[in-house]
C-alpha cells in the first residue's frame, strides 16, 4: 500500500485554535506508544525504512515504511498483531518484529539488500514514541457518487531514547493522509488548513526524530542536489521530464527548509536550500513551455525567497568566516554586530512565510499530478532540449562578448574581475553584464545537469565538469568583490575595516586568473546537445 500524506509543524501562536478544529465530536483521541527497530548502526534508517511496533488503542500494529517519492509518498506495510502473543514478549521485555511477514509483499523490494534472518537477529529497540493523536475524517462528496476522504491527525507527545528514558524530544505535528478519493482534494485541504494556522510543512519523520535523538543531533545534515534521482529518461514527455526536475529540486529544498523551520540556523542548510531554489527557478524558466500546469506565481515567490536567504547567508559568512581568517591574518578587528542585529528577518521568518509554504505545497501537487493528462503528453523532451541549450548557451556567450568591450575600455580595473567589482559598488546599470554573466553561466550549468541523463554520460561529463569549474571560479571571484565593497563601505565609518578591503582586493588577482582560465576552457570544450 502506498500512504501519501503531507506533515506540518504548528506554530505555538495557532496551537489552540488549531486543537479546536481537530478536536469535535467526531473525533478520535488515541494514545499511540511505538517501539522502532534498527541494527546499532542504523542500516534500516541509512536504506531509508522505518520499522515499528506500535499500539493504537487496544490494538499492536507491526508497520514498515519505505520508498515512495521521498516527499509525500511512501510504501507501508500494516500487519495486526496478537495483542496477548506482544503482551507475552513485553512482559520478558523481548518484544521484537517479525520481518517473515514481508515474503512476497509490496515492500519485499526494500529488503532485497538485506538477509532477513541476519537483520532480525541484530535488530535493537532504538527509541520509543509516546504520543496522544487528535484524528478525524474530512470528508467531500465527489462525482459519480465517491467520496474524498482524509484523515487528519494532530500528535502530541514524545519520543525517547531506546536505552535512557530521561532523553527525550518533543513531538508536535499535524498530517493529512489521503484516505480515499482525489489527490486534489488532499491539497485543497492542506492549503486551506496552511493559511489559516499558518502550518509549515516538514519531511522529518517521527523514525527520524528517534535517530536523531539516539545520535545526539539536533537536525539531519544539509541535503545537496542528487542528479542520481533524476528519475528521467528518453521516453520522457515535455510535462513528465519538467515534473522530474522539479521533483528533484524539492528533493532538496524540503529537508534543509524542513530543518530551518525546527529551529535550525547552521549556514550549510542555508546555503542547500538557496542552491535548491535557484535549481528550481532555472528549470521553471528555461523548461516553461514545457507544461500548461506552472504558475508564473511560483517564480515571484522563489526570487523573493532566494534574494533573502543571500543577504542572511553573505552576511553570516562574513561574520562568521571572512573576518576570523582576517583576524589571523593580524588584521585589526572590525565589530559587525550592529550589522548583524540590523537584519530584520532570519532564515526561519523567510521560510515560515505562508506564500512561501504554500508555494511548496503547490509545487508538490505538480510533480504529484498525471502529466498524462496534459495536452503536450505526445511530445518528447528530448526534441526540444538541444534548442533550449542552444538558446541559453547563446546568452551566455552574448553576456561573455559585452564583458570583453566593458574590460576594453576599462583603464582602472582591467579583466573580468575589474568590471564585476564595478558592476557589484556601482548602482549603474550597463555595468551589469558580469554578474548577469554569473546568472546565465549557474542556469545553463542547472539546465545541463537536468537534461544530461538524455544524452548519455559520455557526452555530458566533461561539459559538466568545464562549467561547474566555471561557475565555482566566477561565483568565488564574486564573493571576494562582495566582501571587499561591504569592508570598503564600512571603512567610512570604522577605519579599522580598510585592511580588510586591501586584504580582499589583493586576494582577487589570483581569483580572477582563476576564472578566466576556467572560462576560457569552457569556451574552447565542445557543446554535448
Amino acid at each position: 500500500m502506498q500512504e501519501i500524506e503531507l506533515k506540518f509543524l504548528v506554530p505555538e501562536s495557532r496551537l489552540k485554535g488549531l486543537i479546536r478544529q481537530a478536536k469535535v465530536k467526531s473525533s478520535q483521541v488515541t494514545r499511540l506508544a511505538a517501539h522502532y527497530y534498527d541494527t546499532p548502526d542504523q542500516k534500516l534508517a541509512k536504506a531509508g525504512i522505518g520499522l515499528r511496533i506500535r499500539q493504537e488503542g487496544d490494538t499492536w500494529v507491526q508497520t514498515i515504511k519505505a520508498g515512495g517519492d521521498g516527499i509525500a509518498a511512501r510504501l507501508e506495510h500494516n500487519s495486526v498483531l496478537d495483542n496477548e502473543h506482544v503482551q507475552a514478549m513485553l512482559d520478558n521485555n523481548t518484544l521484537m518484529p517479525n520481518l517473515s511477514i514481508y515474503k512476497d509483499t509490496s515492500i519485499a523490494p526494500a529488503l532485497a539488500d538485506f538477509k532477513l534472518k541476519k537483520l532480525t537477529k541484530n535488530l535493537t529497540r532504538q527509541y520509543v514514541t509516546d504520543v496522544q493523536r487528535i484524528s478525524r475524517l474530512l470528508t467531500e462528496d465527489a462525482s459519480e457518487g465517491i467520496s474524498n476522504n482524509i484523515e487528519l491527525a494532530y500528535d502530541h507527545g514524545e519520543v525517547i531514547h531506546g536505552q535512557d528514558d530521561t532523553q527525550r524530544e518533543a513531538i508536535q505535528e499535524i498530517e493529512f493522509e489521503l484516505v480515499s478519493g482525489d489527490l486534489d482534494f488532499l491539497f485543497k485541504t492542506a492549503s486551506n488548513w496552511c493559511k489559516r494556522y499558518k502550518l509549515c510543512l516538514s519531511t522529518v519523520t517521527k523514525a527520524e526524530r528517534g535517530g536523531l535523538l539516539i545520535t545526539g543531533q539536533n537536525h539531519s545534515p544539509a541535503v545537496s542536489a542528487n542528479l542520481n534521482a533524476l528519475n528521467i529518461n528518453k521516453d520522457s514527455s515535455m510535462p513528465a521530464f519538467i515534473r522530474a526536475a522539479v521533483h528533484n529540486c524539492l528533493l532538496q529544498i524540503l529537508p534543509n527548509s524542513s530543518a530551518i523551520v525546527a529551529g535550525s540556523t547552521d549556514s550549510e542548510h542555508i546555503l542547500q536550500l538557496y542552491i535548491g531554489i535557484n535549481r528550481l527557478r532555472a528549470a521553471l524558466k528555461a523548461f516553461d513551455s514545457f507544461s500548461d500546469e506552472l504558475n508564473p506565481e511560483w517564480q515571484t515567490i522563489l526570487k523573493q525567497t532566494a534574494n533573502l536567504l543571500a543577504d542572511y547567508h553573505k552576511l553570516s559568512h562574513l561574520v562568521n568566516c571572512v573576518e576570523p581568517k582576517l583576524r589571523q591574518s593580524r588584521a585589526p578587528i572590525v565589530d559587525w554586530s550592529t550589522d548583524w542585529k540590523a537584519i530584520n528577518i532570519k532564515p526561519i521568518d523567510i521560510i515560515n512565510a505562508n506564500e512561501f509554504q504554500l508555494n511548496l505545497l503547490e509545487l508538490i501537487a505538480f510533480t504529484m499530478s498525471d502529466p498524462n493528462l496534459e495536452a503536450q503528453a505526445d511530445k518528447l523532451a528530448g526534441d526540444r532540449l538541444t534548442k533550449t541549450l542552444a538558446k541559453q548557451y547563446k546568452k551566455l556567450l552574448k553576456v561573455e562578448d559585452l564583458i570583453d568591450k566593458e574590460s576594453d575600455s576599462t583603464v582602472d580595473n582591467t579583466g573580468i574581475a575589474g568590471t564585476i567589482k564595478d558592476s557589484i559598488c556601482s548602482q549603474h546599470n550597463n555595468q551589469q553584464a558580469p554578474y548577469n554573466l554569473y546568472q546565465q553561466l549557474k542556469g545553463l550549468r542547472y539546465i545541463s545537469e537536468f537534461t544530461a541523463p538524455l544524452y548519455g554520460k559520455k557526452k555530458t561529463k566533461r561539459w559538466l565538469k568545464q562549467i561547474i569549474r566555471a561557475q565555482k571560479a566566477l561565483e568565488h571571484q564574486l564573493d571576494i568583490i562582495y566582501y571587499q565593497c561591504s569592508y570598503q563601505n564600512k571603512a567610512s565609518i570604522e577605519p579599522n575595516a580598510l585592511y580588510g578591503a586591501g586584504w580582499l582586493n589583493a586576494s582577487l588577482i589570483q581569483s580572477e586568473k582563476r576564472s578566466e582560465k576556467r572560462l576560457r576552457k569552457l569556451q574552447s570544450c565542445a557543446t554535448f546537445w
